[in-house]
């Protein structure tokens, strides 16, 4: 039977997450059916499940597949109309949902919506993974209403509003089935970050629409697997960044931006050393070398057609650093 709305949680050795933020998602969400997608975990978080919650309904991936594969591999047994893709470290909040469904039924052509993300250590300050709502500079940069780059606004009322934006974040992130399989779900290959901005980027490129709206807000912690100062986490960032633009950039933008993203890039490497430690240059590196590793691969995956104008804002890194 087809349930109206799953809520579907991907965890990896997440147990504490389950345990402090899980009782939130089932009190606040009595409409819709619960999933834990576990990818391969090795503490005993499906026992706890099972011992614990036995409302929710689990589903065993046979690896870790990653944040896109596991998510990819997991849905493939969950039958509803909407998915809503929850990270395991949110804290969710009462009548989060409803305003979500009501704007997919108001709207057929929006394809994926998300709500308002705050800081679960901050509840007056906007999160870091999506705050209120995710944009792209013309140099391929995601950054968000209510944060540019590590810079995040208070939660004052400014984004109070329901709007379209270029992409929802992978943090909580609504969908429409139907949209997200039309479109082979999450490139497998980035294996985290960035995954739902490519998909997003797809879906807008095919004529959908991705909105925000501020009726609905969540909690998030941030970092629970990879945190901001993660030599891995700017590894992939860069790859799958650079990925990204070749799948669905359109030309003749795309091939001076590559080049030119080279250049920006290094001198970024050496910021990132200066700030993190000398692994986030090396991780510069290895991004792009990942890149070119797989460039067969990507440009089989590009769009036929692209959308002319796919930034909202230029020039974003020298506004914000000049």
């Amino acid at each position: 039977m087809r349930s109206k709305i799953a809520v579907v949680i991907l965890n990896w050795n997440g147990k504490s997450w389950l345990e402090k933020f899980l009782p939130s998602v089932i009190q606040f969400s009595p409409n819709a059916e619960i999933f834990v997608i576990d990818n391969h975990s090795n503490d005993d978080s499906v026992s706890y499940l099972n011992q614990n919650f036995p409302t929710v309904k689990i589903v065993q991936n046979d690896k870790n597949y990653g944040f896109a594969g596991g998510y990819n591999e997991g849905l493939k047994q969950i039958n509803a109309e909407y998915y809503c893709l929850l990270n395991s470290d949110v804290e969710v909040s009462e009548n989060w949902i409803f305003p979500i469904i009501e704007l997919f039924e108001a709207h057929p052509e929006i394809a994926a919506i998300q709500p308002k993300i705050l800081s679960y250590h901050q509840k007056d300050t906007f999160e870091f993974a999506g705050a209120a709502g995710g944009l792209i500079d013309n140099l391929g940069y995601p950054y968000c209403r209510g944060r540019v780059f590590d810079d995040v606004e208070r939660d004052l009322g400014q984004y109070d509003d329901e709007t379209e934006i270029f992409w929802a974040s992978g943090c909580c992130f609504f969908i429409r089935s139907k949209d997200f399989w039309e479109h082979k779900g999450f490139d497998e290959r980035f294996f985290a970050h960035q995954e739902e901005i490519d998909l997003c980027w797809r879906l807008i490129n095919s004529g959908k629409k991705i909105f925000y709206t501020g009726r609905s807000k969540v909690y998030h912690v941030g970092g629970g697997t990879l945190n901001k100062q993660s030599a891995q986490k700017t590894y992939l960032n860069i790859r799958n960044n650079l990925s990204m633009m070749l799948k669905n950039m359109p030309f003749p933008t795309l091939i001076w931006l590559i080049f030119f993203r080279l250049c920006l890039d290094g001198v970024a490497s050496f910021y990132f050393a200066y700030k993190n430690g000398f692994s986030h240059l090396w991780a510069v590196a290895r991004g792009h070398f990942g890149f070119y590793a797989q460039l067969s691969g990507t440009w089989k995956r590009r769009q036929k057609h692209q959308a002319k104008k796919y930034y909202q804002s230029k020039w974003l890194i020298f506004k914000h650093f000049l």
